[in-house]
């Protein structure tokens, strides 16, 4: 109960901030996809190291590397130099042969900083999180990512408001991706890391107006 309480807070608090950006940039720009409309889609190779000690959420335990694809881009795609929020969209592959979307977002790694949308001129100028928390075993955990060095970002959790612990080092390349694939963490979830229902009712609607402007896909 306790869990479940902690991680509809912080859900309702990261996800009040990302609706009102919503809101805003789709009354500026009306479109299907207002918020992150154009971005740089790469591969990317990612080394889990895993939790030490186990935390009984495999993505973050289990010692792997995957070969993934990124998505960098700027949430309102104003003009250089203007700062904007940046965003991170790693699809990594799940053991059942599907894909998970983790999507990240500049902020900062302080124990409200992390769930407060903070514009930055570059890209890695600041960590990046979640947002909104996951719901796992281990309570409600948060995602954040940071830049470690040039084409190097490293990956940590932090369970509640707890402290941050890395758990995975991300090496972008140079090999950009023609595609443009839909990045969905509502549909495309990791197994072990779940959207609480608040999450998901937050999350949704912006989801859904994207689908619709891809043709429903």
């Amino acid at each position: 109960m306790v869990r479940s309480s902690v991680g509809s807070l912080l859900g309702t608090v990261g996800g009040a901030a990302l609706g009102g950006v919503f809101r805003l940039v789709s009354a500026v720009r009306p479109a299907a996809k207002p918020l992150h409309p154009r971005g740089t889609v790469r591969r990317a190779r990612l080394h889990r190291h895993g939790a030490q000690p186990p935390v009984g959420v495999p993505f973050l335990d289990v010692v792997h590397t995957d070969d993934v694809v990124v998505r960098e881009s700027r949430a309102a795609g104003l003009p250089r130099p203007l700062p904007d929020i940046h965003g991170l969209a790693l699809r990594v592959p799940n053991p059942d042969g599907s894909h998970g979307d983790l999507l990240f977002a500049t902020n900062g790694f302080g124990r409200l900083s992390r769930f407060l949308l903070v514009p930055t001129r570059r890209a890695y100028g600041r960590p990046m999180t979640t947002l909104l928390p996951y719901d796992t075993v281990a309570g409600p955990v948060l995602l954040g990512v940071h830049e470690a060095a040039a084409g190097r970002l490293e990956l940590a959790f932090a369970v509640g408001e707890g402290p941050w612990r890395r758990f995975a080092e991300l090496v972008l390349s140079d090999r950009e991706v023609d595609d443009n694939p839909s990045f969905d963490a509502i549909r495309n979830t990791v197994p072990g890391l779940e959207q609480y229902a608040v999450v998901r009712r937050l999350r949704e609607p912006a989801y859904a107006a994207a689908r619709a402007g891809r043709g429903g896909t």
